[in-house]
């Protein structure tokens, strides 16, 4: 874990051990994430662990009440449905602007080889949001990257939850992404921001799907 020069542990060291138990499911949805809980777990100060927690809860991953200890959020289904659309819009407005250009930026690329070379039911989350951060980064405008920084702690932790239920399988991902790319390639901002678009709502609906089907 990262220290300062005097061998402390730093907030955003202990934030990045908190983000990975939470999108792992170690900490469950429902948990509480109090600063003692963190302060033992990590031998660091209550201050160090209220910054950690804070920064949790500024991404949408912790949720907190006044008086209350936070607690890992409950992703339902209206939360789901809004941050789906939320992305879509985002991503499908940035991926049209870098289609204009057909230039295809060398991250998304590399992201979508590191995606082929997995096994058909490996865990794949991780490598898709590499995948999709780079086309919006990519893209000529400086403003939607910005937007998407901000729903990207939401995004991750729905994106776990899919791929915790196992909702799509690698395959499919990556034959979406492929079209993705080849539109961008083509110079098609049209055929880009739909490919686009689609390919963020069906994750959106499987998972909505497994919640109405199953409550979690």
């Amino acid at each position: 874990m990262t220290t300062d020069a005097a061998g402390t542990v730093r907030p955003d060291a202990v934030f990045a051990a908190l983000r990975t138990a939470i999108l792992a499911g170690t900490i469950a949805p429902g948990a509480a994430v109090t600063e003692a809980l963190v302060s033992d777990s990590f031998g660091v100060a209550r201050p160090t662990a209220r910054i950690a927690i804070d920064r949790l809860v500024a991404d949408g991953i912790l949720e907190r009440e006044p008086h209350h200890a936070a607690r890992v959020r409950r992703l339902g289904r209206d939360d789901i449905a809004d941050l789906f659309a939320a992305r879509a819009a985002v991503e499908s407005a940035a991926v049209a602007l870098l289609a204009a250009t057909a230039v295809v930026p060398d991250a998304a690329s590399a992201a979508h080889d590191r995606l082929l070379a997995l096994d058909a039911d490996a865990s794949y989350w991780a490598i898709d949001l590499a995948f999709h951060r780079a086309l919006v980064q990519g893209a000529p405008t400086t403003r939607l990257p910005r937007l998407h920084d901000q729903l990207m702690g939401e995004i991750e932790f729905a994106l776990a939850q899919v791929d915790a239920h196992r909702l799509r399988s690698t395959r499919e991902v990556a034959a979406e992404h492929g079209r993705i790319l080849a539109a961008v390639a083509e110079g098609d901002p049209a055929l880009a921001e739909h490919l686009t678009r689609a390919h963020i709502l069906a994750s959106r609906d499987r998972l909505l799907a497994h919640l109405d089907t199953h409550g979690r």
